[in-house]
């Protein structure tokens, strides 16, 4: 890159130092990655450098594990049940807080934001205690309702910043032609703010299916997500099985993330041809 010549030489030490600084935090944050996941792939049977050798071992005994299938299938189900949920939800709330202007409007904004700043353990002991006389503990009930309360924030502020820019006279229109409301948020409203769903809904599944806190409080034996049995791995014996799956969640969560931006950027070129075509 061409240095700036109008920059005075205290502004080039800045921008330099800046480029530095954003570089170290980056490796700070991508070097537990770079460690864990050549060890899932160690012959050895503890999470040590160096390796004493390459095997598949640990990949083989994870997907040969009747408990970490277990788990697995649990957080299959229980994610995407819950993401729906949070998405619907989320949506609908995010809808009503755009469309109305009433007194106490932020204050219900923060309540419905609250299990993002709440603490989870804070959580996880309050919906067990309001659970337990439903017989809600260790199923699958409550764990995808306690998900959804989790993920849903993440869609309502996604949704509402998607709908700033949103023009309500398209809708008006929609109404004007003869459309029932819910046919005007199918062909209008959703196409429209789609990248705000999506983006919610992935930041749901992601969430719910991180969650360990909370499932620790709720899920009974039947109930083990991916996250509880990590945990339970990593406190009564650290094998490499673990570092095996965090390199899977690695790339899934990857997989996930540029899922994302490859939408926002569909969305973004097809909101040029339509700039380009009118």
């Amino acid at each position: 890159m061409t240095p700036n010549p109008y920059l005075s030489p205290s502004e080039r030490l800045w921008k330099i130092t800046q480029r530095v600084l954003c570089w170290l935090i980056l490796i700070f944050l991508l070097t537990p990655i770079l460690v864990i996941v050549p060890l899932s792939f160690s012959e050895g049977s503890l999470l040590l450098y160096p390796m004493p050798g390459v095997s598949l071992r640990w990949y083989e005994a994870l997907f040969s594990s009747e408990d970490w299938i277990r788990a697995t299938r649990n957080s299959f189900i229980v994610a995407p049940l819950s993401t729906v949920i949070a998405t619907v939800l989320g949506t609908m709330a995010a809808m009503g807080l755009q469309r109305a202007n009433f007194i106490g409007k932020s204050l219900l904004m923060g309540m419905l934001i609250s299990p993002m700043i709440v603490p989870l353990v804070v959580v996880g002991v309050g919906v067990y205690l309001f659970f337990a006389p439903y017989g809600l503990t260790n199923s699958y009930m409550g764990l995808v309702l306690t998900h959804a309360a989790l993920g849903s924030p993440f869609v309502l502020t996604t949704v509402l910043a998607t709908l700033q820019g949103f023009d309500s006279n398209l809708v008006r229109a929609a109404y004007s032609l003869g459309a029932h409301p819910l046919r005007a948020f199918f062909t209008v409203t959703l196409p429209i703010i789609a990248p705000g769903v999506i983006a919610g809904a992935l930041f749901a599944f992601i969430t719910s299916f991180d969650e360990v806190i909370t499932t620790l409080f709720l899920a009974g034996p039947q109930q083990v997500t991916l996250p509880r049995q990590m945990f339970t791995g990593i406190r009564e014996n650290i094998s490499p099985i673990i570092a095996a799956i965090a390199a899977i969640l690695i790339v899934f969560s990857t997989a996930l993330l540029l899922t994302l931006e490859w939408l926002r950027g569909r969305n973004a070129k097809r909101a040029v041809r339509v700039d380009s075509s009118t």
